[in-house]
């Protein structure tokens, strides 16, 4: 006779195939992608588009920022919700991030204390932002029943418009070296691997480790899955929403953070649509608009394969607006995807 603890192993098997095979299936995908730039590579422009390791480097580096983000976005997304405000946010955790570690003799003598040190205040400080942006969409979402869309909508509003304010819509350079080592490359294994995309890849792991194994991952796919049953069983819904959406802000800030870093410098404008290639990697990844499926694995395959799709583009000398056209119908037919799917298991 099989035990109850023997029937749910039985009956999660088929539940983690069908999630192994649709990341196998996107994994396919990125492959396909990649070997059709490369052959048209070798037609139009005569040389090889995955056999340039510096343009590899590129876009690992590249899809860093995106991929950060994206790991928020998707705990989001599990939920049932939406956060249209990261990349807003990415733009004033990076100015504010930028005001600290700025190496001009006006902010020496405003921040004496901060800029001649290591640059975990202006780490602290971009975070700190981002936490915040984060909190204050989870309590008007948990605490007024307003839907994200709207409540992330006006903080993407309100933090661009606060990121404009803080330098009256000035950029910031001049930064101080200690912070702008967080963008650097070190060479391991003999492949140049930037600090962005390590932490990127730290990020990426945690979140895994969380939303699979933790309280906290089974909360975020209750939630999402069926918020009627999550609240019956006991769970605070109000209390997790405010965490998770916490925790995406977080994550913004960070993406902020590392943004400025990159650049040497910081202006409002950062992050302008970055919050659509974070939904973006994310569905792409597997990542269900419904709520209540999704996973970090997913993400990060969808977040490469943006970036292999940008550079490809650039590779041909293909113009930018092609690649806005290109990213709206993957968004469609990766959400029509997953609405054949989610109808195809509700007939079984």
């Amino acid at each position: 006779m099989t035990t109850p603890s023997g029937a749910t192993a039985v009956a999660k098997r088929p539940a983690m195939k069908r999630k192994l095979g649709n990341e196998m299936s996107t994994a396919v995908v990125l492959v396909g992608i990649a070997l059709v730039f490369e052959i048209l590579g070798w037609i139009f422009v005569g040389s090889s588009f995955l056999g340039n390791q510096q343009r590899l480097s590129i876009i690992i580096l590249q899809v860093s920022v995106i991929g950060i983000l994206a790991v928020g976005v998707t705990q989001v997304i599990i939920t049932s919700g939406i956060d249209l405000s990261s990349g807003s946010v990415i733009g004033l955790a990076a100015m504010v991030a930028a005001s600290l570690a700025q190496s001009s003799t006006d902010v020496r003598a405003l921040y004496p204390a901060l800029t001649d040190l290591l640059p975990i205040w202006p780490i602290l400080a971009g975070l700190l932002v981002g936490l915040l942006a984060g909190l204050i969409n989870g309590l008007i979402i948990a605490k007024t029943n307003i839907p994200p869309f709207i409540a992330t909508l006006g903080m993407m509003v309100c933090a661009r418009g606060v990121a404009k304010w803080y330098t009256l819509g000035q950029p910031i350079g001049l930064l101080n070296p200690n912070f702008t080592w967080l963008g650097k490359s070190f060479f391991i294994l003999g492949f140049p691997l930037p600090l962005p995309v390590i932490i990127f890849i730290a990020v990426a792991i945690i979140s895994h480790i969380a939303l699979r194994y933790t309280r906290y991952g089974k909360f975020t796919y209750a939630i999402g899955a069926n918020p009627q049953a999550a609240r019956v069983s006991g769970i605070d819904i109000g209390s997790h929403l405010i965490k998770v959406y916490a925790i995406a802000g977080l994550l913004s800030g960070l993406a902020g953070v590392v943004t400025a870093a990159r650049a040497a410098s910081a202006q409002p404008t950062m992050g302008v649509a970055y919050e659509l290639d974070a939904i973006a990697a994310a569905v792409i990844g597997g990542t269900s608009l419904a709520g209540g499926v999704g996973r970090i694995t997913g993400t990060v395959i969808g977040t490469i394969i943006l970036g292999v799709i940008t550079s490809g583009f650039t590779f041909l000398k293909i113009g930018s607006y092609y690649q806005e056209i290109i990213k709206g119908m993957i968004i469609v037919v990766a959400v029509i995807i997953d609405q054949y799917r989610r109808s195809r298991k509700a007939r079984v």
